[in-house]
């Protein structure tokens, strides 16, 4: 098994797009890269932990890539955005990926730049690509809350504009 680990805005919005793939055994709902240890959600809503709401996903590379992986997390931000995700703004909602190796951090370099050559963006590619550091598990009722509060996800979703602006940019025209 593998990790790998990303943020992208609200963590509740980053877990079904991973979760539902061969594969990828785990998606957890947590924060990172910050500088208070074992942070509260009251305290990284703040915006002043330095902690990004991420995801971290464990995965059997046998059955799914990390460059699959990679390719399925562009797909979710607005990598153009440095000040947060949709309607979610501050430090804790930019997006950045977290390498665990050379590996890691050489594909995502790789992918970052194939997708500035795409032309998909007229804004620069801001995702951040930093060493991964201690990942802090969000609390319990943060998890999997796709699926336990069903109808206040599907409500935050639609307000954010996530939706519209994954759909206006990656659907084929």
């Amino acid at each position: 098994m593998q990790k790998a680990a990303f943020a992208g805005g609200c963590f509740w919005c980053m877990v079904k797009p991973f979760d539902q793939w061969d594969g990828v055994h785990k998606v957890v709902s947590g924060y990172t890269g910050g500088h208070v240890e074992n942070p509260t959600y009251e305290q990284v809503k703040t915006g002043t932990t330095g902690h990004y709401e991420a995801v971290e996903i464990t995965y059997d590379e046998d059955i799914i890539s990390y460059e699959q992986i990679l390719d399925l997390y562009w797909r979710q931000i607005d990598p153009t955005d440095d000040g947060g995700q949709f309607h979610d703004r501050g430090e804790q909602y930019r997006t950045a990926i977290f390498y665990y190796n050379e590996t890691q951090r050489l594909l995502a370099e790789q992918s970052k730049k194939q997708l500035e050559k795409s032309g998909k963006f007229s804004k620069p590619i801001v995702t951040k690509i930093l060493p991964a550091s201690v990942f802090y598990p969000a609390e319990e009722y943060h998890q999997d809350f796709y699926k336990k509060n069903e109808k206040e996800y599907l409500e935050d979703r639609a307000k954010s504009g996530r939706d519209e602006f994954i759909q206006s940019v990656w659907e084929e025209k």
